[in-house]
């Protein structure tokens, strides 16, 4: 381990479980941070996928392993920094006759792009709980594929020039469609402010009702907690220094340690502190890393992936995600 640190550029959002990571309070032991900032993160996926730009980022799950799959050298850690249940988000418009997942069939929807995360969870849940065949669906996108090369299911079309998803949701070319950035909830591709000037999503019905409930039982039925936000590391790294897998992960875990006891002490009304906090009843960690926790979510998402056409074919778990704990 050198004296001085390995010199890495890091890219992750600052959140309330990496904010220690980010001022340095929480070092990460033999590791000189760099930390670039990228607003929003999902620029920063882009970049990575496309320019190899930092040495270790945050990347959409999905898109890491579509990346993953045609030779990316990188390779992910099982730390996920945002989570979320997914059978809420999903509006319809009330005119559409659209009463459960199997209506869709024959409409169109609209999502940022096909391979979004938010977008492969929500359908998988539609496919395999709901009886959705997904390519009786024209799923409508008005952004890039983060990965250029994904070739993309013949029912995946692009919005006319100067439309966007949420004006085609408010004149009805659109059925349903997804909600913030995933959807209808932003103006446009992941700059500044994009999520200014997304369409009114509350003028709009939910297409499953009391959706926290719905999710709190079928996590309860399977184990399923669905993850975002991986965290990969470029493999000439590793090859050079691999105890920057151990490092970075045991870092991560103890960043968020006060983040939890701040949640658990009633403090913090982000967003995300109420959701993580309204998870308490199912799960002691709503931020669980490592591999033997989210056994589950990562086989599900991979079937997902599979499922959806965006990976060729169900790779083993090791050949996705690299275990620091066993390292």
């Amino acid at each position: 381990m050198p004296d001085n640190g390995v010199k890495l550029d890091i890219a992750i959002a600052t959140y309330g479980h990496t904010a220690a990571l980010k001022d340095g309070s929480v070092p990460i032991k033999g590791v000189d941070a760099n930390f670039i900032e990228v607003a929003p993160i999902v620029g920063a996926f882009r970049r990575m996928v496309r320019d190899l730009e930092f040495d270790v980022c945050e990347l959409a799950p999905t898109t890491y392993m579509i990346a993953r799959a045609r030779g990316a050298p990188y390779v992910a850690l099982p730390i996920f920094v945002m989570r979320r249940f997914h059978h809420g988000g999903f509006v319809v418009r009330p005119d559409a006759g659209i009463k459960v997942p199997k209506d869709l069939e024959g409409k169109k929807v609209g999502v940022r792009a096909y391979s979004v995360t938010t977008g492969v969870w929500t359908r998988g849940i539609f496919i395999n709980e709901y009886g959705l065949d997904s390519s009786k669906v024209t799923w409508v996108v008005d952004d890039e594929e983060h990965v250029t090369t994904l070739e993309l299911p013949p029912n995946v079309i692009h919005t006319e020039h100067g439309k966007s998803l949420a004006s085609m949701m408010a004149s009805g070319e659109l059925q349903a469609g997804f909600t913030g950035p995933a959807g209808i909830g932003r103006a446009g591709p992941p700059t500044g402010n994009w999520e200014k000037g997304g369409a009114p999503t509350q003028a709009y019905p939910e297409l499953i009702p009391d959706a926290a409930h719905v999710e709190a039982d079928w996590y309860r039925r399977t184990g399923i907690y669905p993850i975002h936000g991986t965290i990969v590391i470029k493999e000439d790294v590793l090859r050079k220094h691999p105890f920057v897998a151990r490092s970075l992960f045991d870092a991560f875990v103890a960043a968020k340690q006060p983040y939890l006891e701040r949640l658990r002490a009633g403090q913090g009304s982000a967003p995300e502190d109420l959701r993580y906090r309204s998870f308490a009843p199912l799960m002691s960690d709503p931020l669980p890393y490592g591999m033997k926790a989210n056994k589950a979510s990562i086989e599900a998402l991979v079937t997902y992936a599979v499922q959806q056409e965006l990976i060729p074919k169900r790779p083993a778990p090791g050949e996705v995600f690299a275990d620091p704990e066993a390292m």
